[in-house]
């Protein structure tokens, strides 16, 4: 069976590095057959800026944002996919608002039962992967961390792609080495 994917792309720019870093990752996927959909989280109508904690995803008997967006179906794929990746540009040490904007929202897909201290949601035992690059070798580290913290604590498998000295907005189609870790990294998660 296929693998579903799921790709978050957080980068305002139609063909910059992280626009090409997702095509290559997508090439390598689709190559062993994985079906994969890419979302550009920078052009999806929102109806609020993140999550409002209005908290109505937690009296849902499912998972669901109670905010009726284009960012609201994207939320409800992630539950059904077996690969979430999300990639972005290194913006001030950390991710893109663009994909930030989802990312928050990610608390519909959480139920907490805080008497009892248990949690539960859809994305355990599913794979996240992270994409991002940076102009230098400054601030991916802690661009990853939150990541592999919601990983550990959603009981996700966890991978990732960090690209240092990636250059200006395209510069990254030149390097040939970072093109075959993108392929290999799509095909190892399809």
């Amino acid at each position: 069976m296929p693998k579903e994917i799921l790709v978050l792309s957080g980068s305002p720019k139609k063909d910059g590095n992280t626009a090409t870093l997702v095509d290559w990752f997508v090439e390598g996927a689709r190559s062993k057959g994985a079906r994969v959909e890419v979302v550009r989280t920078a052009f999806l109508k929102y109806k609020s800026a993140g999550c409002t904690s209005c908290r109505a995803c937690q009296k849902q008997d499912g998972y669901e944002c109670a905010i009726d967006d284009e960012a609201k179906p994207v939320l409800a794929k992630m539950a059904g996919v077996d690969v979430i990746v999300m990639a972005t540009p290194l913006y001030f040490f950390a991710a893109s608002a663009q994909l930030k904007l989802v990312l928050d929202r990610m608390f519909s897909l959480y139920k907490w039962d805080n008497e009892a201290g248990t949690m539960e949601t859809p994305l355990k035992g599913k794979t996240l992967v992270l994409i991002a690059s940076a102009y230098e070798d400054v601030g991916l580290d802690s661009l990853e961390k939150p990541f592999a913290l919601t990983a550990a604590y959603s009981g996700m498998k966890f991978k990732s792609l960090l690209v240092p000295n990636a250059g200006v907005s395209g510069e990254i189609k030149k390097k040939e080495s970072v093109r075959e870790k993108a392929i290999a990294l799509g095909k190892e998660i399809a």
